[in-house]
């Protein structure tokens, strides 16, 4: 075990921030896993998850069952750690301007595309060590002119040669939910099941660059950019959704490590036991068939289904009450699927997002993810 701490760049002369980072197994081995928590830095179940995967890999190195290597950030943003105003913590955007930490990440497939073209061959391992130098080579050209773009290209360039990325988040009210590639929906499944996640959301393209896809997206892009040349999807890249923003239990924490952990054995990171996986408690659904309840105009929020509930189109989730008139607003679901999440407010301005629903009708276009 190793423990390494990156200096970010600081707009404040004597100001300093800095990426703990803890690495685990050889340095150069594979498979190669990437975790980080807390990118959101408001998102703090995430950062109790990371903690108590840490001990256990600790553990695990000691008695020596790490066959690949994991780099874990328990704390992704220390930018957005430190963001308080007037008493309230404000992690997932950044003060400075208002841009979400999630988003913006550098898109490396059509530059690297351009890069590898002269040294494809016909050998898709070959291939991958290509491809993955010439990664690590973008992302240390990339640009930072202020400390949120560093803090970005700096978690870019710990994960972007990693055959594993799994980004640790939270969502506002929520059950235990992924977000993938659709190509790669087989592995999210399985990662799914070690979790229990009960709402896989697959997507080729979820719109705005988040970080798992600035990872796992090149590889889908040089696939499609050279058909003829066998290229692997050779980085799995998914988001965790830790359930709710309140739900800070250390039991919790402990179950989500030990999920980790058993998704590390099937990746081939950690030495296998021999304990048979559990079978998927989802079915996957394209995330363009989420249906998000908005409100239509402010007011206060009622829900009237919790977030699991399986709901059918016509049904009432919420109420949405006029505040000065009283008028009660119906929100109904358009199609029928599973309650995954629901926002923590019960204050709605005009258009806010109040809850989403897992369907199966492909009904969206363009960005899929909320800004």
């Amino acid at each position: 075990m190793k423990q390494e701490s990156i200096e970010l760049q600081s707009d404040y002369p004597g100001a300093t921030q800095a990426l703990n980072v803890w690495r685990f197994g050889a340095e150069l081995a594979r498979p190669k896993v990437f975790i980080q928590a807390a990118l959101h830095a408001d998102e703090v179940p995430a950062i109790l998850a990371a903690q108590a995967l840490r001990r256990a890999l600790m553990t695990l190195e000691t008695q020596r069952r790490l066959l690949g290597q994991v780099v874990l950030v328990p704390n992704a943003n220390p930018i957005g750690l430190m963001q308080q105003l007037i008493g309230q913590h404000h992690g997932r955007f950044d003060l400075r301007d208002g841009t979400n930490f999630n988003r913006g990440f550098a898109e490396l497939g059509q530059s690297v595309a351009e890069a590898v073209r002269p040294w494809l061959t016909q050998d898709a391992v070959t291939n991958t060590d290509i491809i993955r130098a010439a990664l690590i080579a973008a992302v240390a050209e990339l640009p930072a002119a202020h400390p949120t773009q560093d803090l970005k290209n700096r978690l870019l360039g710990l994960a972007i040669d990693a055959d594993v990325v799994l980004d640790l988040h939270c969502d506002s009210e929520a059950i235990l939910h992924l977000y993938a590639l659709t190509p790669q929906a087989p592995m999210a499944a399985v990662l799914g099941a070690c979790l229990g996640a009960r709402t896989l959301l697959l997507a080729t393209e979820s719109g705005g660059s988040p970080f798992d896809e600035a990872c796992s997206r090149p590889w889908y892009h040089l696939q499609q950019s050279f058909p003829d040349v066998p290229i692997d999807l050779a980085c799995f890249g998914a988001t965790i959704e830790l359930r709710g923003v309140t739900e800070t239990r250390h039991e919790l924490a402990a179950q989500d490590a030990q999920g980790l952990c058993q998704f590390l054995k099937y990746c081939g990171v950690l030495v296998d036991d021999g304990s048979a996986l559990p079978a998927p408690p989802c079915v996957p659904t394209m995330l363009s068939a989420s249906e998000p309840i908005q409100a239509p105009h402010s007011g206060v929020v009622v829900f009237h289904r919790q977030v699991g509930d399986v709901v059918a189109a016509g049904d009432v989730v919420a109420d949405l009450v006029h505040p000065l008139t009283g008028h009660i607003t119906p929100l109904r679901a358009q199609s029928g699927g599973l309650l995954y999440a629901r926002c923590g407010s019960r204050w709605a301005s005009q258009g806010k997002r109040l809850a989403k629903i897992a369907g199966t009708e492909l009904a969206r276009i363009g960005p899929l993810l909320s800004p």
